[in-house]
């Protein structure tokens, strides 16, 4: 029997194929979301993975027999999926993996309204009736399956988030990394007469032959920085695999952080909505919260996870929210995270001021960071312990992971949510101090 406890994670599941995720347990998965959900219908979609199809397949049984309808979208990045569970208001089922490796699949799941199910928001309980379902074979009136397209309605709407007429010519190059990206960046930009848009690794491509579908690595960014300069662009855009996440490159091939992308959507936002509640996650720069309070909002620090920050939207009404990951949640998007409507709101902002995205985000850059250091460890609880023993002279909390306070720097320590991994994300006033204070860290994590 499937082992579930391996697979379903704190924010969706996930597992390699088929040792860990098979059809049959996306077969009891389908049955588990239809009785969690009590839904007559779902939508489902799956990115360019081979073993979509066959997963996707299997969970539509599982569906159907429970008596529910199903409306296949076919291939789809997740914020199409999102777009698809907002705007028909069904719970909805996105397969993928997103960044993970070729032979990862997974399940992000949400229930109508693209509202995020976690493990403290039902994931919990999908796990568990879905436990009951590969004990039992579930039959029940057949559901029927239908499917349809909704790229189009999808781009009309990514569109709404922008004045497209305020667009002045701009040059773009996108690396989709053979991901979802490849589908869904050229629907859009095909309708913005103002941008010359260039595809990089453009083909769905689940085994990615270039290079892995996560742009947060530093290394998988280098072939897009490269063409950005050669090709004299204005922008690049570096999506993952499937293309909810997007970072941004600028004209002189620099790469931007989540969070100066957050703080550049903040000031926008907040221009907008004055006043409004923006959220930012707890590794997020400390100019985010700066550039909020300066522009007269509401900043609110929040733990990782989508979700958990579209939980938190939800609550105190935030119109905007930014990940340091990539991550970025639109009000109006039903609170669902999308790459590609964070990259034409910036590339609005761009015409808006004329000001080259190497000039926009200086004003908001005012530190030194690590970037996220990814180390495996064989105990991550007793690495953590010991660091808060090292630094408990300084103020901690336990909001994700551990973060010290150390005045004028400042870090968080924090096992990954999908990977057998701890994260170190640092900041300090220098780029010698941030080095500094790096080294030492490493050298007491690997201890």
């Amino acid at each position: 029997m499937p082992d579930l406890d391996a697979v379903v994670k704190a924010y969706d599941v996930r597992g390699t194929v088929p040792d860990q995720f098979d059809e049959s347990l996306a077969r009891a998965l389908g049955v588990a979301f239809v009785q969690f959900t009590n839904a007559t219908s779902v939508v489902v979609a799956h990115d360019m993975r081979p073993s979509g199809p066959g997963l996707v397949s299997a969970f539509q049984d599982g569906a159907t027999s429970c008596g529910a309808s199903v409306v296949n979208l076919g291939l789809a990045s997740t914020d199409l999926l999102y777009y698809a569970s907002g705007i028909l208001n069904l719970p909805g089922a996105m397969f993928t993996a997103s960044h993970n490796p070729a032979q990862y699949n997974g399940i992000k799941m949400c229930t109508a309204g693209a509202r995020s199910i976690g493990i403290d928001s039902g994931l919990a309980e999908v796990r568990e009736l879905a436990r009951a379902a590969l004990a039992t074979n579930v039959v029940g009136d057949e559901g029927k399956v239908t499917k349809r397209n909704m790229l189009a309605d999808f781009a009309d709407h990514v569109l709404s988030f922008i004045d497209v007429a305020s667009l002045r010519p701009l040059k773009v190059v996108a690396d989709t990394a053979n991901g979802m990206g490849g589908l869904v960046v050229p629907a859009v930009f095909d309708r913005l007469n103002m941008i010359d848009l260039e595809i990089m690794y453009g083909e769905l491509d689940g085994t990615f032959p270039n290079h892995p579908a996560d742009p947060i690595q530093p290394a998988n960014q280098r072939d897009l920085q490269a063409r950005v300069v050669s090709g004299g662009f204005d922008v690049g855009l570096a999506f993952d695999g499937d293309a909810d996440r997007v970072f941004l490159v600028d004209e002189l091939g620099r790469t931007m952080s989540g969070s100066t992308t957050t703080a550049i959507l903040a000031k926008v936002f907040l221009r907008r909505h004055p006043g409004a509640t923006i959220l930012y996650n707890l590794i997020s720069s400390r100019s985010v919260r700066e550039v909020i309070a300066e522009n007269g909002g509401t900043g609110m620090r929040t733990k990782n996870g989508h979700s958990y920050m579209k939980g938190v939207m939800a609550e105190t009404g935030a119109v905007f929210a930014g990940e340091h990951s990539g991550h970025y949640y639109f009000a109006d998007n039903y609170r669902a995270d999308s790459g590609l409507i964070a990259a034409l709101v910036v590339l609005e902002e761009m015409s808006r001021t004329g000001l080259p995205l190497s000039k926009l985000r200086e004003s908001v850059e005012r530190y030194a960071n690590s970037g996220e250091i990814n180390t495996q460890v064989k105990d991550i609880a007793a690495v953590i312990a010991r660091v808060a023993e090292k630094y408990s002279a300084y103020p901690q909390d336990r909001l994700d992971g551990l973060t010290v306070d150390c005045g004028d720097w400042w870090f968080n320590v924090r096992p990954s949510n999908t990977e057998p991994l701890l994260r170190l994300n640092l900041e300090a006033a220098t780029r010698e101090q941030c080095d500094t204070h790096v080294a030492e860290l490493l050298q007491l994590i690997t201890a």
